[in-house]
């Protein structure tokens, strides 16, 4: 039987790229040496060219300078979010940090330059840790000029406008509460300004400017409970849409009077474009997830990142001119040249209140009866896609005959803002529901042997797994808890300082809603978990922090149970370091295997207690 690492694809991407100013190379952010490194790739194809990297820190974003000789790029520290800024030349040589003071959560804009490429835009909460700060930095003199944020507003800058005069910029409240904000830069006593404020509470997203500086295209839920894709006109102070489908937009490029964008159908990204307004036909692309996509600057091509249940993420090149799809990567591990990955079937199963429940089902194609593994994801305000899911996991689970399913619960992304919000101040009330209803349908289906059933999750989706198995009446076998919060209180406590506003509207204002948070809380109900728990914790995660994980421990040793605790001292939340992710992914699927398939044997390696 194939072994875990033999479904592992060759390099993983962090979820960006960004084309060269001439339109020649990519860059983009990969750990093919062991850490996610900045690299360039040639459009035409060719060898990949590592351009920075560090042993202990992990390249997050990066952009070109207009003139295309230089990069500018994002870095933290074993995964401590802790942003520092750096620029390196092209063709070589070490990079040079361009940010000053203490280390803090320093995050470039989308498009950080102005025309001339003097000045650079982003935002940093170095004055205040509650507080992001909008900043342009003078590279010429070294001066800083900052925007402090409205009471209860995070900043976060977007772009410099074509023209140099406009900063654009967000501001946000919650994940359903994004306005957009405008500063101009020509006036030395300008303050921000909120240009979205008489169109009201909603999402307001930022995007490309008109080449004139004329207006900026967004994406909106303005009109409808879904995300459409809009142009705001500066000088009419009025929005209209583009493109506004009964799902939601999710990526958009313009350039050469050439606007392309992305629909998340069902999970599943369609890919639309139109020229001057007129239709334009796109090649062929894999069924698959697109999370970012740029136009060349005459708009002849495209390069995205595409993801996919049959293939791991790729960089590919969309040619509008020779209406062609191709790949600029081949991440295929060797499982996936001698086997057939599993498609998941895009299913809808009943929830309370008359709602369905939208759900990715895997069925190994091995004879059954199958056990299963609920996996939820994170966020919570996030969407489970048919991609190619945790390196490598999913594949291997299935191909060892464990089944998969996969829910978008109450809370989740990509069904609309009121399916999102549905969660907000009632984790482990709805969704623990929605997910109860995913067992019950598992149970009409005579494949699924729920006898044999696992939880896993990261995350919130390790909260939402510590929850079932403490307050879910099943005979859970096995658990998964990456990086779950296991007290709401102290994880509201604990939450980053410029968080505050989005944890009072999302979770629950700590000091006000306390006694409800503990009441949700997995360590409040521990004692009803009996099954074996597999927790694993980044010492650095700031988002998590590694009492949560120590606190559902400790409950659970002193009751007896079956626990392995596995702390990685070198990363935050999630993993940067390619090791230790191959480590954890290894270690998880045999303590699935042991306990779901392999039941009783003697497998002292899968169920080591460390």
């Amino acid at each position: 039987m194939l072994g875990y690492l033999d479904f592992v694809p060759q390099q993983r991407f962090q979820r960006t790229l960004a084309l060269s100013p001439n339109g020649r190379l990519v860059a983009y952010s990969s750990h093919a040496s062991g850490h996610y490194d900045l690299w360039v790739v040639p459009v035409a194809g060719g060898e990949p060219r590592r351009v920075a990297g560090f042993d202990n820190r992990t390249v997050r974003q990066f952009a070109w300078t207009p003139s295309g000789n230089q990069l500018v790029f994002t870095a933290d520290e074993n995964g401590d979010e802790q942003f520092r800024i750096y620029m390196v030349a092209l063709h070589g040589g070490e990079p040079t940090e361009v940010s000053s003071g203490p280390d803090c959560q320093r995050i470039l804009a989308e498009s950080p330059f102005d025309p001339t490429g003097r000045f650079l835009a982003y935002t940093a909460n170095d004055r205040d840790p509650a507080a992001q700060d909008l900043i342009v930095h003078d590279l010429m003199s070294d001066e800083l000029r900052r925007f402090a944020p409205p009471e209860g507003v995070a900043f976060e800058a977007v772009s410099l406008s074509p023209d140099g005069r406009w900063l654009l910029s967000t501001g946000f409240r919650s994940n359903t509460d994004i306005a957009v904000y405008l500063t101009d830069l020509n006036d030395p006593d300008v303050k921000p300004a909120c240009v979205t404020s008489a169109l009201g509470e909603g999402v307001f997203e930022p995007g490309a400017w008109a080449p004139d500086s004329s207006g900026f295209h967004l994406l909106t839920d303005h009109w409808s409970d879904f995300t459409a894709a809009a142009f705001y006109d500066l000088a009419a102070k009025s929005l209209h849409a583009i493109a506004d489908p009964n799902w939601d937009v999710e990526t958009l490029d313009v350039a050469a009077g050439v606007r392309i964008w992305s629909v998340n159908e069902g999970g599943r990204s369609r890919l639309h474009a139109e020229r001057n307004g007129s239709p334009l036909p796109l090649p062929d692309i894999p069924p698959g997830v697109i999370s970012t996509l740029s136009l060349a600057p005459d708009a002849s091509f495209a390069v995205l990142l595409i993801d996919s249940a049959a293939r791991p993420a790729e960089l590919a090149v969309l040619d509008m001119a020779q209406h062609d799809f191709r790949y600029l990567t081949d991440t295929r591990p060797a499982a996936l040249r001698v086997i057939n990955p599993i498609v998941p079937e895009l299913i809808t199963y009943p929830a309370r209140d008359g709602r369905d429940v939208h759900a990715l089902l895997y069925r190994p194609d091995s004879p059954g009866p199958h056990p299963v593994l609920l996996s939820v994801h994170g966020g919570p305000e996030a969407q489970e896609r048919p991609i190619y899911a945790r390196s490598g996991l999913y594949q291997h689970l299935l191909h060892q005959g464990i089944a998969i399913l996969a829910p978008n619960a109450a809370g989740s992304t990509g069904y609309g803002t009121a399916h999102q919000k549905l969660i907000y101040r009632d984790w482990g009330g709805i969704d623990l529901d929605d997910l109860d209803h995913g067992i019950r349908y598992l149970q009409t289906l005579g494949w699924a042997d729920t006898s044999r059933l696992a939880v896993m999750g990261a995350s919130y989706g390790g909260f939402a797994a510590l929850s079932c198995l403490a307050r879910l009446p099943y005979s859970w076998t096995a658990g998964v808890s990456i990086c779950g919060p296991s007290n709401l209180v102290t994880l509201a406590k604990a939450s980053p300082p410029t968080w505050k506003t989005f944890v009072a509207t999302v979770l629950g204002d700590p000091d006000t809603c306390a006694e409800q948070l503990l009441e949700r809380s997995p360590v409040t109900h521990a004692d009803g978990i009996t099954a074996p728990l597999f927790v694993i914790q980044g010492a650095h995660d700031p988002r998590v922090p590694q009492a949560e994980s120590d606190q559902i421990v400790t409950r659970l040793r002193e009751r007896g149970v079956e626990v392995r605790y596995d702390i990685y001292p070198d990363e935050g939340h999630g993993f940067t370091n390619r090791a230790n992710e191959l480590k954890a992914y290894e270690a998880i699927s045999a303590f699935l295997y042991a306990h779901l398939i392999n039941i009783g044997a003697d497998n002292p390696e899968a169920l080591t207690v460390g």
